[in-house]
């Protein structure tokens, strides 16, 4: 008669994990649950991707808060002119020296590396304010559509089918120098405040980008408030008369923060796209702004004698992105349960 080992079977009243299981959703130690927060933000802290992403992003979060400092530490302002560091062909004579770290423009001759730093400024605040606005109107308004329905959930996708089919670029294009001739006094004669000019622009930017970005979140919420309303605990509360407000945001809510945060980490990075592209095309920001996208815009003549003054606002642009785009992935993910990073 052979003899052979046999496997272990667990102990009873024990029950054995999948081999597949993500170790960040079983128990935590003590034996309490981790909240689906609490693991995604284990899974994120765990992926290097995510890491080195989120440090990049906040080392362009750092240059534009501290762009006075840095361009200060250089010794230069984004208005000095340096002509007489421009040639007759109005390219600057050097490339960097310890004076101008990247240069100088062509033409005006104005520190490229102040502007670059102080560039970094408009994009990052028009992505951020537009993000916060398009995820608290689209959160409210999906929220009372989806909980309330009848016509208050008709009206609303009536408003959302009504943004959704206008171009976004021709109102973009059309609402700003609407905005300039009624605020900034443009006709004939006129005194124009470029400052004033520059200042409504900005505000017209975020206006378009709440305006047309709010809708899409407000579907997901409604979707996600509709599966929601027909489970036992929110159909509870509502039995014991808890108030509607209470509802939506002590039960509802809490249970919807994992596609917020995933909208709003994705919406980031569009935004700073859409705000260089607009510049670019002279829908968005002017000068006396400073803007990466401006700066292209100005570059884009002078790219071959100057390649410099063109690829640093454009590398700048790319980082930026991909830094909040594979961070808004590694976020997306890790609010998934489906997906192992």
């Amino acid at each position: 008669m052979s003899v052979g080992t046999t496997a272990p079977t667990p102990a009873e009243g024990q029950l054995e994990a999948p081999s597949d299981a993500d170790p960040d959703i079983q128990l935590a130690e003590g034996g309490g649950s981790k909240s689906p927060l609490k693991i995604a933000m284990t899974r994120l802290m765990r992926d290097p991707v995510a890491m080195i992403s989120l440090g990049m992003a906040l080392f362009f979060v750092l240059v534009a808060v501290f762009a006075d400092q840095l361009s200060g530490l250089e010794g230069q302002n984004t208005t000095d002119l340096n002509l007489d560091l421009i040639g007759d062909n109005t390219y600057p004579i050097f490339t960097a020296n310890t004076e101008h770290w990247f240069g100088i423009s062509s033409g005006l001759g104005q520190d490229l590396f102040a502007r670059w730093v102080h560039g970094s400024r408009p994009s990052l605040i028009i992505a951020v304010a537009s993000a916060a606005g398009v995820t608290i109107i689209g959160v409210l308004l999906g929220l009372l559509s989806g909980f309330l329905g009848g016509w208050v959930d008709r009206i609303i996708s009536w408003i959302i089918d009504f943004l959704l089919s206008l171009p976004f670029l021709l109102f973009a294009i059309a609402i700003v120098p609407i905005a300039v001739n009624r605020y900034a006094g443009t006709q004939v004669g006129d005194y124009v405040d470029e400052e004033k000019v520059a200042t409504i622009r900005f505000l017209c930017l975020i206006f378009v980008f709440v305006l047309f970005g709010w809708c899409t979140l407000a579907r997901l919420i409604r979707g996600e408030v509709l599966s929601l309303r027909e489970r036992e605990f929110v159909q509870a509360a509502r039995a014991l008369g808890v108030p509607t407000r209470v509802v939506l945001f002590k039960e509802m809510l809490p249970n919807m923060l994992g596609p917020i945060i995933v909208s709003l980490s994705l919406a980031i990075p569009g935004y700073v796209s859409a705000e260089a592209g607009l510049s670019f095309l002279g829908v968005g920001l002017r000068s006396p702004s400073i803007s990466w996208g401006l700066t292209v815009a100005t570059a884009q003549n002078s790219f071959q004698a100057h390649p410099i003054y063109l690829w640093l606002p454009v590398l700048g642009i790319a980082l930026l992105v991909l830094s909040l785009s594979l961070l808004g992935d590694a976020i997306a993910d890790a609010f998934n349960p489906q997906t192992r990073r």
